[in-house]
């Protein structure tokens, strides 16, 4: 089985993020650390406060989608980053407890700011050696 890891890849003028797992939550959570990963160094990160996420579509792949994009409102409105993601998804329900700290500027140097999770390169898989793979392209 593949380890559990999160990774980007080149995508014309936007990144993509992608998450690896042993389950399809754990790729959703590396998924999400990747999504981190553009805009700081998400050791960086102090995981001092938690926030509730909640979101639901029809299928894994809008899931996904919906998650990321849950993830990048939750930033943008609280002024966060995250570093740590618990997440828990019930057919086409997911509630994840995610932590984080303020953006501090000068400490987390942020490169980028993400936009929103697109339909581009969008997978949610199980391969043949148990590994889920859950990505998209995000757009910066």
């Amino acid at each position: 089985m593949q380890k559990t890891h999160w990774e980007h890849f080149p995508h014309d003028a936007d990144i993509g993020v992608r998450g690896v797992g042993a389950s399809k939550e754990e790729a959703f959570a590396q998924a999400a650390l990747a999504l981190t990963a553009v805009i700081t160094d998400p050791h960086a990160v102090v995981p001092s406060e938690m926030v509730e996420v909640t979101c639901e579509a029809p299928d894994d792949e809008l899931l996904f989608v919906d998650w990321l994009n849950a993830l990048v409102y939750e930033m943008a409105t609280r002024r966060m980053l995250f570093s740590r993601f618990e997440v828990h998804i019930s057919g086409q329900h997911l509630h994840a407890t995610v932590w984080g700290e303020a953006i501090d500027v000068a400490r987390h140097r942020p490169a980028v700011e993400v936009k929103g999770a697109t339909y581009t390169a969008l997978r949610v898989t199980h391969d043949e050696n148990g590994a889920w793979l859950a990505q998209c392209v995000v757009d910066v």
